[in-house]
Order: C-alpha cells, then sequence, then structure tokens
C-alpha cells in the first residue's frame, strides 16, 4: 500500500470526490457497498429493460408497414368484416394512425 492517497477516476465529479476525500474510513466502506450494491440493480434494471424490448420486437409481425415507429403498439381492428392495421404511439405522444389493410388485396 502505497502512503501516496488514490488518484480518483478522472470522470469522477469533483463534488463527489471531495466529499469522499472528506469522510472517515467507516463512511467509505459504507459508500463502496452502496455504490457496488447500486451498481448491480442499475445494470440488471438495464438487462431487464433490454429483454424487454427485445420481446417486444418478436411479437411484431413481419409484415407490417415500413413508416411503423418501432416501438409502436400495433393493433388489428376488424370493421366490416374487413381487418386493419392501426398504430398507437408517437415517442411520448399516444395517438392513432390507420396504416391499410391487414391483407393488402382487400
Amino acid at each position: 500500500m502505497s502512503y501516496e492517497p488514490p488518484a480518483p477516476p478522472a470522470n469522477l465529479p469533483t463534488e463527489i470526490v471531495n466529499t469522499l476525500n472528506e469522510s472517515d474510513p467507516e463512511q467509505l466502506r459504507d459508500v463502496a457497498s452502496y455504490v457496488e450494491t447500486l451498481a448491480e440493480h442499475k445494470e440488471r434494471e438495464a438487462r431487464l429493460e433490454e429483454d424487454a424490448d427485445d420481446a417486444d420486437v418478436e411479437e411484431r409481425p413481419d409484415d407490417l408497414p415500413d413508416d411503423v415507429p418501432a416501438k409502436a403498439t400495433i393493433t388489428i381492428k376488424e370493421i366490416n368484416d374487413n381487418r386493419y392495421y392501426y398504430w398507437w404511439r408517437e415517442g411520448d405522444k399516444v395517438k392513432s394512425d390507420y396504416k391499410g389493410p391487414v391483407n393488402p388485396d382487400e
């Protein structure tokens, strides 16, 4: 172990470095434990979100119109015995947009 204090990571904000430098060893160990647990939690949440996004994409039909956003919810409505695509969502706004018949021959 060196007698020199360790150098903080270059990307760590100065406010955090200063707070850590002012902390006693017990607080630093508590912070280290918390930070490790928090990092694991955030990694798990990111994996779950990624898995959910992948599941949504896999369930989408292959023959959708090209201009339907990737994260839009697709519904098929039946009107007068004909089936039609609609999508719902544009960014953070929810809206409905007619995209044509499910079977182009209809």
